[in-house]
Parts: C-alpha cells; structure tokens; sequence
C-alpha cells in the first residue's frame, strides 16, 4: 500500500521549498511543542530576509497580493513546525489556522486574505490540511505587513 507523496514531495511538486526558519523579532519562539501539538507564533510574510510588503490590505495591498503574502506565511509556519518535529510528514493534521490582516478601514475581505495559507495547507497536507479557522482585521501587525498565519499542528 502506497502512502503518497510526503508533504515535503508535495511541496517540491508545487515547486515551493521550506525557508529557514524566520528569526523572532522580538522574546518568544518561532514555535513550541507540547504534548502532540506544535503551536507557531504567527508568522509574518518573509523571505531570504526580508519583509515582502508593507502596508494595509485594501489600500496600500491589493488583496489577491495579500493572498500571495498569506501563503508565504503558511510557508513559514510549516518551515517553525519542521524545526519541531524532524519532518512534515510527522505532521497528522492541520487543527487551527489564525490570520490577521492589517486592513483598510471598509475592507471586509479577510476570508479570501487568509484562504492563501489554507489553500497551502490543503496542496501539502490533502484532508489532513482541513482546519478550523479565524481571519481577523486588525489596524496594524508588527513591521508594517499587511498579514501575518499562526497554526496549530497536530504531531504524531
């Protein structure tokens, strides 16, 4: 019996790679297990280094960039999970997914912002990547970006 490809494979055939894990800004951890869960501190869209956008979603940032931005966030939390357990494919389920969207006054469209790190979750992990979820507006997230994706894992 085959068990499909491993998240990590799926990854590759979306031609995505893990990033390094992105370093706190300020005193916390990018992630912490206890018990079968891992919870990620919420994850901001970087990448090599730098911040990919700033601004607010509805203004400054379109929101299908944002959506872009949200998934590159989901990238980095999987990447703050890997550093936990070893592998992706130690991971038996997606349980929840939190996204904040720094927003424009009468955006109302957080929903779709944050559907960008679920989608992800969905391509790496199949039902597995099902999760509840939350997607808040808020009027800033730290360095200006207009998004920023915790989860929690479920780990064997």
């Amino acid at each position: 019996m085959s068990a499909g490809p491993t998240p990590e494979e799926r990854l590759a055939e979306l031609g995505l790679t893990l990033p390094e894990v992105v370093p706190p800004v300020a005193a916390y951890v990018p992630a912490l297990r206890t018990g079968d869960l891992v919870y990620t501190s919420g994850q901001i869209p970087v990448a090599e280094g730098k911040v990919l956008a700033t601004g607010k979603v509805g203004a400054e940032v379109d929101p299908e960039r944002a959506k872009e931005l949200a998934r590159v966030c989901a990238l980095n939390a999987l990447a703050a999970v890997k550093a936990q357990v070893g592998e992706l494919s130690n991971v038996a389920r997606i349980v929840k997914v939190v996204g904040f969207v720094a927003s424009a006054p009468d955006f109302t469209g957080q929903p779709q912002v944050v559907n960008g790190a679920s989608e992800l979750l969905g391509e790496v992990f199949g039902e597995a990547g099902k999760h509840a979820r939350s997607a808040v507006g808020v009027a800033v997230l730290p360095l200006d970006v207009p998004v920023e994706v915790e989860l929690i894992a479920e780990v064997r």
